[in-house]
C-alpha cells in the first residue's frame, strides 16, 4: 500500500462578514496518497481553490483534522507552517506568479534560497529543473520576454526544484491556449509518472480524465468521487 500524505477529517471553512456565515467547505473528508494525482473539480463557487489553499497551508480550516506526512497541521506555529510550506509543497498557479525583475534562473531559485540551500546545492537543483521543463536556453530571460506557455514552464520548474512532498496546480493551464495548455500537462502528466503527488484544480473535464482520482466539490461539500486512491 502506498503511504498516505494527507488526511483531511470533516475539515470546514467558516467565513463571517457583516454577521453573515458563508461555509465554503463542510464535512470534507479526503486522503490522498503518495504518488497520486487527485483532480479537484466543480462549478465556479463550489470550494476548490479554498481547498487547495487549505491544503497548500495558504488558509487554515475552521474546524476538523488535517494531517500531512502523519502529523497535525493544527498543532504548527506560523513559522513551522511556512517552513512546512517552503520545503514540502510546490505551488503552480494559474497566473504564473513569476517576480518581473527576477531572471528566469533567479525566479526558480528564490524558494531555494529562502530555504538556505547552499549556493552550489541551488545551481544544481535549478538547471535540472529548467532541463526537465525545457527552458534551459531561457535561464537568463526576464519573465516577460516569455510566452504565457513558457512562463507556465518556469512556474512548474520553481515548484519541482525543491522536490517537493506534494505538487498543488490551481488551474494551471486557466492563462493558456489550447496548445501550450496541452504542453503543460504533458510536463505535469511526466511528473506524476515520475512518481510526483499531484493535486489539481480545473475546470476542463478532459484535463481532469488524466488524474488516477477525481473529486467533485458543489457548495463546499464532496459529492462525487471517481477513480481509486493509489495502491
Amino acid at each position: 500500500m502506498a503511504e498516505t500524505l494527507i488526511e483531511l477529517q470533516n475539515v470546514e471553512k467558516v467565513f463571517l462578514t457583516d454577521e453573515v456565515e458563508t461555509h465554503a467547505l463542510s464535512n470534507i473528508h479526503l486522503t490522498v496518497k503518495k504518488g497520486e494525482w487527485l483532480a479537484i473539480v466543480g462549478p465556479s463557487g463550489s470550494g476548490k481553490t479554498t481547498l487547495l489553499a487549505i491544503l497548500g497551508l495558504l488558509d487554515t480550516a475552521t474546524g476538523g483534522s488535517f494531517m500531512i506526512d502523519g502529523k497535525p497541521v493544527r498543532d504548527l506555529s506560523p513559522a513551522d507552517r511556512a517552513h512546512v510550506r517552503n520545503k514540502h509543497i510546490g505551488f503552480i498557479f494559474q497566473s504564473f506568479n513569476l517576480i518581473g525583475d527576477l531572471t528566469v534562473f533567479e525566479n526558480v531559485e528564490l524558494p531555494l534560497t529562502y530555504r538556505g540551500m547552499a549556493p552550489a546545492e541551488r545551481k544544481k537543483r535549478v538547471e535540472e529543473a529548467l532541463n526537465r521543463v525545457g527552458m534551459s536556453h531561457r535561464s537568463r530571460h526576464m519573465p516577460g520576454q516569455l510566452s504565457g506557455g513558457q512562463q507556465q514552464r518556469v512556474a512548474v520548474a520553481r515548484a519541482v526544484a525543491g522536490d517537493p512532498l506534494i505538487l498543488l496546480a490551481d488551474e494551471p493551464t486557466g492563462n493558456l491556449d489550447s496548445k501550450n495548455g496541452q504542453a503543460v500537462m504533458k510536463l505535469l502528466s511526466e511528473l506524476h509518472q515520475a512518481g510526483s503527488t499531484l493535486i489539481m484544480v480545473t475546470h476542463d473535464p478532459a484535463y481532469a480524465r488524466l488524474a488516477t482520482r477525481t473529486v467533485s466539490l458543489f457548495d463546499g461539500r464532496i459529492v462525487e468521487e471517481t477513480g481509486s486512491s493509489a495502491a
